[in-house]
């Protein structure tokens, strides 16, 4: 039963210490190493975003990355 709540949650980006909360665990990792492996999806938006991240300080810099 806690899989089903935790995976809604954090595919929501509910903040893991929320779910940890939620889940009554008493560890954030726990959480983290149980419930965030089985969101991929979860993974490749992070990717997106920390690339597009990268992306905006480059261009803010005045710099231009190439693929």
């Amino acid at each position: 039963m806690r899989h089903g709540a935790a995976t809604p949650a954090l595919a929501a980006y509910t903040d893991l210490k929320v779910v940890r909360a939620m889940l009554g665990r008493a560890s954030i990792v726990l959480t983290a190493d149980t419930y965030v492996s089985v969101l991929p999806e979860a993974a490749h938006q992070a990717a997106q975003e920390t690339a597009q991240l990268v992306l905006n300080a480059a261009s803010a810099l005045g710099r231009k990355l190439s693929a």
